[in-house]
């Protein structure tokens, strides 16, 4: 039994720091707002008949 209990330890502390990490990700990084333009050629938006 002690096994079983050392194992949901570890898988503990390993999805502790997983969320550890996405809350520090959400809180200290700020992305960045910028223009994207894609051209897209003509033939695929009016393809011929």
């Amino acid at each position: 039994m002690p096994t079983l209990f050392r194992f949901l330890f570890f898988c503990a502390v390993i999805a502790g720091s997983i969320y550890g990490t996405m809350v520090a990700l959400v809180t200290f990084v700020e992305p960045t707002e910028r223009e994207v333009t894609i051209r897209i050629p003509s033939e695929r938006v009016n393809p011929a008949p």
